[in-house]
């Protein structure tokens, strides 16, 4: 697996874990690093990451809600919504990252850790994320 992806499920898995105790992400990082080593290369990109979730948060949810109908954020299964979080923090910050590759890599995530149906989800809401940054 490459390094990004990896980087990318962990830093799924923190926020998932964040999502659910509520801890702060300082506390979920350190608990989440003390228990799961990982080349600097890797933790650097996750850091990233839910740094970037967690300090737009507001403005990521408010993108994610804009396009998915019928689905209110709080509703949402756990991982779906950190997914479509960690995914959109790359589509609407992260510039170097071309969009197919973070939508992907999102998608890929959705079918490991999700439901059947998941990762067409996913993309469905991503794709019209995408679109507006294009715009």
């Amino acid at each position: 697996m490459r390094k990004r992806t990896i980087a990318r499920e962990c830093a799924l898995k923190v926020l998932y874990c964040i999502d659910i105790t509520k801890q702060d992400f300082t506390t979920a990082l350190s608990n989440f690093w003390r228990d799961n080593q990982q080349a600097a290369e890797i933790k650097d990109f996750a850091n990233l990451l839910i740094k970037g979730v967690i300090e737009n948060l507001e403005k990521i949810d408010n993108e994610i809600s804009k396009f998915a109908k019928n689905w209110q954020l709080k509703r949402m299964a756990i991982v779906d919504r950190n997914i479509l979080r960690l995914a959109s923090y790359e589509l609407l910050f992260l510039k170097d990252i071309p969009p197919k590759v973070s939508i992907n890599e999102a998608v890929e995530l959705a079918k490991r850790y999700s439901g059947q149906d998941s990762g067409k989800f996913v993309n469905g809401i991503l794709d019209k994320i995408k679109e507006i940054q294009i715009q």
